[in-house]
């Protein structure tokens, strides 16, 4: 018997060691690696060069099809979803009607391939067999991004180039298949899984760069400047371009922080914020995974944007409003940059997570003139003129917070739900169970959930476990159940 169950033994360790050897293993990080080389030609207004793109597959199916999400075809000129909404097109489109693109020119590595979804907004590319779990492939996919004269994410500014989501970036996975999603007005309709990254960037040598990645590297070849950066377990890559940008910098703890700027009478007060707020965040949810951030101003409609380890604020907002979006994006850094989630389905757990660790940085910063109850009365006040504006006069009393994107009919919408209702949820959470266990489930869910796609199980299974029975108290406000 004994010698029977011996070889059963060797068996399986011999099957476990060749599982080990060729497949994917669940309990470790795998990533997809990127390596973009570009070229930015400001006569053009173009962005042309390629992606290399290493993918594999992790998931338990076979995939004959690998998609990639086209962001800037949804500022094609007959584009079925615009990326702004007629509330914000007259800021957005500072200089009149402007139009930008993606071309495909090549991918190599693949047996054929074509631009498909809902808005011409997805790549299809076929590998030349299909892949199992544990299977690589090599992709090169030659692009060029028409950019748009827009105070958005992707375009042109009166003294920037913003160049968020400006090459083809793999649809996020869920459920074993990838997820494709339209360029939505409402919210952030990104959905994507972390990985890493090498860009090389080629531009005229007057302009600086604010960007994801650290710079590890630069060329000066004549009139032109070439920037080679690198970011590690992030699930995106952005840069803001400018030939007027200042730069202020400084340390907190192993993290460089930068502030790039050009219309600033008081930089040093704005870095000490970014400083504030930055280290504050680390405190009371965990330590920063990445080496750099940094906060670059910029021509843009709303108040903010953030991208992993950089966030876009607005050169157009008031100082107050400044204030408020430097904290808010910087916050995003935990929830969004680290803590990923589904951004499509369910915009409150980053929105409204990072709203509400903006009201906890101001309720210990009061010099700043923002309190936790003047935030939180803001909060309900918003929240009930919509639910009487909405109920009364159009009839529309549904208050679900977990809704697609597609499905919010106004900004206004959105932001109550999203961010209002989000924060009166955080604060009437926090005020049940104390500050202490509170706190306690963020850092949990942090510490869980760090470089991962995090489900509204995920977050509630971290309260669960800090001892609080929270299921139907998040299902209340999530459904529309609670009254408020």
């Amino acid at each position: 018997m004994k010698r029977i169950l011996g070889w059963i033994l060797i068996l399986v360790c011999t099957v476990l060691s060749i599982t080990t050897l060729t497949g994917c293993k669940k309990e470790e990080e795998v990533h997809s690696r990127y390596e973009i080389t570009v070229e930015y030609v400001p006569e053009n207004r173009t962005l042309t060069g390629t992606a290399k793109v290493t993918f594999e597959n992790c998931t338990d199916s076979e995939l004959s099809v690998l998609k990639f999400q086209l962001y800037p075809n949804a500022y094609r000129k007959d584009a079925l979803y615009s990326p702004i909404s007629s509330t914000y097109a007259s800021s957005a489109y500072y200089a009149g009607e402007s139009y930008g693109e993606m071309v495909i020119s090549s991918v190599h590595g693949s047996k054929n391939w074509e631009v498909m979804g809902e808005d011409e907004n997805i790549l299809y590319v076929y590998p030349e067999r299909s892949l199992f779990p544990g299977d690589k492939v090599v992709l090169d996919i030659g692009f060029m991004t028409k950019l748009a004269e827009v105070n958005h994410r992707t375009g042109i500014t009166a003294h920037t180039v913003n160049l968020g989501n400006f090459f083809p970036i793999l649809c996020g996975i869920k459920n074993d298949g990838f997820v494709e999603t339209a360029y939505y007005s409402d919210g952030d309709p990104f959905f994507s899984d972390c990985a890493d990254f090498k860009v090389t960037l080629t531009l005229p040598k007057e302009y600086i760069v604010a960007s994801t990645g650290a710079i590890v590297e630069e060329r000066t070849l004549e009139s032109k400047k070439v920037h080679t950066m690198s970011a590690t377990n992030v699930r995106d890559f952005a840069l803001v371009l400018s030939e007027k940008f200042r730069v202020t910098t400084t340390k907190c703890g192993d993290t460089t922080l930068a502030y790039y700027y050009y219309q600033d009478d008081a930089p040093a007060k704005t870095l000490d914020l970014i400083e504030e707020s930055f280290s504050y965040f680390e405190k009371t949810f965990g330590e920063y995974p990445y080496g750099n951030y940094a906060v670059a101003q910029t021509g843009f409609c709303f108040g903010g944007m953030e991208y992993p380890c950089l966030s876009l604020i607005s050169d157009g907002v008031s100082e107050g409003g400044k204030v408020r979006a430097i904290v808010h994006e910087t916050a995003h850094q935990w929830w969004y940059g680290a803590v990923g989630s589904d951004q499509i389905e369910n915009a409150w757990q980053d929105e409204g997570l990072a709203e509400y660790s903006t009201l906890a940085f101001f309720e210990e910063y009061e010099k700043y003139g923002f309190t936790r109850e003047q935030l939180v009365k803001e909060a309900m006040e918003e929240y009930r003129s919509y639910y009487d504006v909405y109920g009364s006069v159009l009839g529309r009393e549904d208050t679900r917070m977990t809704r697609h994107l597609k499905d919010y009919i106004s900004d206004y919408e959105y932001k109550c739900l999203s961010y209002d209702k989000a924060v009166i949820m955080w604060d009437t959470l926090r005020k049940s169970v104390g500050d202490k266990k509170f706190f306690d489930g963020l850092k949990r869910y942090y510490a869980t959930c760090k470089f991962k796609m995090a489900t509204v199980e995920d977050l509630i299974g971290c309260f669960e476990k800090s001892g609080l029975d929270v299921e139907g108290f998040f299902d209340s406000f999530l459904s529309g159940k609670a009254i408020l």
